[in-house]
Parts: structure tokens; sequence; C-alpha cells
């Protein structure tokens, strides 16, 4: 009987034991993880409890505070796990609550200020990269950073209006800044201004919009060559480009070079090869005047052909068609003569290879009208072959009448 009252006594002691646990009732673990028989007093070095079995695992700062620092009423599942729960928002709520976009265990301090930035839209390249986060932050405390938009025009509608050369109010100029300035840029002035819409290349690439814009009025202006080079059009005279009605599209030869040189013309119409690649247009378009030239190779070169001596054109009544012969080869070689088509076969039939030089036929260098064939037909040995021929006579131009082609 004594024996069974002491085992109840012991029960209700161990449930009265529970009851009093200040860590709740669902705390089931052995107290010695924690405490030691000295005491109540948590000893660190000797603390068995692994914190990591809760889901929170006691990292960087975490790993050397008080238990009391976080665990305050020791009812441990009372414990929020969220920083915003332990931590003072010194942000004022201006950044979210999620304190680890921008913080770690280890440390309050940012590194990483670039890398948040872009993730929010708003990249810190150019000029940004080097400004102070309360120069476009300027809020009631330092460390508020409400969202002030990803627009240039946001932060800078005091620099928009307050710009006069060009006046961009009066201009009518677009509020979205990037549209002309680069956000890699850092400054304002006209070298960081994007002009893809018109490339500013050679002789555009000026720093004074006013040279080519009425800077009343950004949005007139025409990308034309004409509408701005029509005076420069009107004045030129090497050559006349009104007098040779030239194009007025002056991107068919110009470049935006300074001084319009040096200038392409598409000759396609005419191909300006080898002998006829110069660069003075005077040399064929007399006077400068590029109305009706001839396009024939005679019209600018019958001087040519009436000095030529070797053979001497006019004397063999040469056709003036030059091409027939020529290339646009300087000095005129290699000329290709058609003999056999045009003449008198001497690359093929019974007179090929039975001659060396032009001389062997025609005797008069000036004249390559006059051929003889008695150089090379005795006339005895002819006479013989026509003796039942009617009409014979031994001379060149009788062979040539009877004997067209050479043949028999």
């Amino acid at each position: 009987m004594q024996r069974l009252s002491f085992i109840i006594v012991l029960f209700c002691t161990i449930q009265l034991g529970y009851a009093q646990s200040p860590h709740g009732n669902t705390l089931r673990i052995d107290c010695a993880q924690c405490h030691n028989p000295s005491g109540w007093e948590l000893d660190t070095a000797t603390m068995a409890f692994d914190h990591e079995t809760t889901g929170f695992e006691l990292e960087g700062t975490h790993s050397v505070v008080d238990c009391k620092s976080c665990h305050s009423d020791l009812v441990f599942d009372n414990t929020p796990t969220d920083c915003f729960s332990c931590h003072t928002d010194v942000h004022s709520g201006s950044v979210g609550n999620d304190c680890m976009r921008c913080h770690t265990s280890e440390s309050w301090l940012v590194f990483d200020i670039p890398e948040l930035h872009e993730q929010n839209g708003f990249p810190l390249i150019g000029a940004h990269s080097d400004v102070s986060c309360v120069e476009c932050h300027t809020m009631e405390s330092s460390l508020i950073f409400n969202r002030l938009g990803n627009e240039c025009i946001e932060c800078h509608r005091d620099d928009f209006v307050a710009t006069h050369n060009p006046n961009h109010v009066v201009s009518g100029f677009s509020q979205d800044c990037i549209e002309c300035h680069s956000p890699l840029g850092f400054g304002w002035d006209a070298q960081g201004i994007i002009h893809d819409f018109f490339p500013l290349t050679g002789g555009h690439d000026i720093q004074d919009c006013s040279a080519c814009h009425d800077v009343s009025n950004f949005s007139d202006i025409s990308a034309d060559c004409f509408a701005c080079h029509m005076d420069d059009y009107a004045m030129a005279q090497n050559p006349n480009h009104q007098s040779g009605n030239f194009p007025t599209d002056c991107m068919q030869c110009h470049t935006t070079n300074p001084g319009w040189m040096p200038a392409t013309i598409d000759h396609d119409f005419f191909p300006l090869t080898l002998g006829h690649d110069i660069q003075d247009c005077n040399a064929c378009h007399e006077n400068g005047n590029f109305n009706n030239t001839p396009t024939d190779c005679f019209a600018c070169h019958s001087n040519d052909y009436v000095a030529t001596n070797n053979p001497n054109h006019q004397a063999a009544n040469f056709p003036t068609d030059c091409v027939q012969c020529h290339t646009t080869n300087p000095g005129w070689m290699p000329a290709t003569f058609d003999h056999d088509n045009m003449y008198f076969p001497i690359y093929s039939g019974k007179h090929d290879d039975v001659w060396s030089e032009c001389i062997d036929c025609h005797i008069n260098p000036n004249n390559y009208s006059i051929f003889t064939c008695l150089n090379c037909h005795p006339k005895g040995e002819t006479a013989d072959e026509h003796e039942d021929v009617p009409g014979y006579v031994y001379e060149s131009n009788a062979c040539f009448q009877c004997h067209p082609t050479g043949e028999e």
C-alpha cells in the first residue's frame, strides 16, 4: 500500500513539473540539452541543442546573441522567424519588408546596391554610378528610399525646363530623355546626344544644333539632303549641277564627308573602267556640260582614230565602232581585230600559219585597203592553175573577187 502511494505521488510530481515548464506544453526535449545540474543558467559551451532542427539556423550575428533577445517569453513556438518582426524598420516601409533582399545575418551593410537597383529596373550606369543615394532619395531620413520612378523626367524635370540651348519646352522636345541622351553619358552636352534617326557623321558632326535646326521648332526639319543643301547644289560649278541636270538626291554621289569629296558617281550607264577611270569629269564633259554627252567611242576618240598610223585606220577604212577591236585599256592595247569575219580569213582555212606579219599582204602600211596576193602566188604557177578559167587576170583584186575566203 505504501509502495502504491509513492508511485502516485511521484506521478503527480512529474505532471506538476511539466505543467510548470516556462517553454509551453509542446517542447518535448530533454532539459539537459540546454541546462545543467548547477542551475538554470545556460552555458553555450555545454549546450547540446541543435537550433537548425527548428528550421531557423543560427548564422552570423544570430549565433552569438542571448536566447532571450529573440525568445522574450520563453515559449519558443511563439517566436516569429521573419526579420521584420524582430528588427525595427528604419526604412519606414519604403523598401518592403524582405530584409534579406539587401542584408545578411552577418551585417547590416549593403555591398550590392548597383545589382539591387538593376533588379528594380533602374541600373546605376553613366552619371548615376557616381552619385550618392541621398542626391536622388531626398527624404526626411537618409535611410528612407521611397520609389522615385524609373523615368528620367521624374528627377530631371527642372533640367528639362531650364534648358535653353536648345529650348526643350518651346521646341516641343520629348520628355523621354533617352531618345536623345545616352544613359551611359556623364553630362547633357551635345556630344552625348543620340541622333541615330539621322546619323551625325562626317561634316554633320557638329555641336551647334542651330546650324541645322530652327531652335524654336526641331520637328519641322527635313532629313532630305537637298532641303538643307540646295544652295550648295546651285553654286556647284565643277561640274555645274544645274546645267548638268544632276539629280537632287545628293546621296547618289556624295557622302557626309566635309567638302563633298570624294564624290562617287554611279556611272553604270557608261562604266568608267580602265582608261575611262579618271577623276576629271571635264575630260569627257566639255565645259562642265553634262547634258547630251555621247556614249559612242568615236564621238570622243575621233582624233585618236585619225592620228593612228600603225595601222592607218583611215587608210584601211577601219570601222569607227572602236569596241570591235579595242577595250578601255589605256594605250588602246591589246587590240583584237576580227580579220576572219570582217575581211579575209587569215587565222583559219588555207591562209592560217602562212604569214608572219601584216606587211606580208599589206605592202603599204599607210593604206591597209591595199593588199597583195602576188607575193605568195607566183604568176606562172597561178596561170597554170587558171588555164581553163575564162577572163583570168593576174591581179590581187581579181583573186579576192573569185576567192573571197581563200578557198579554191
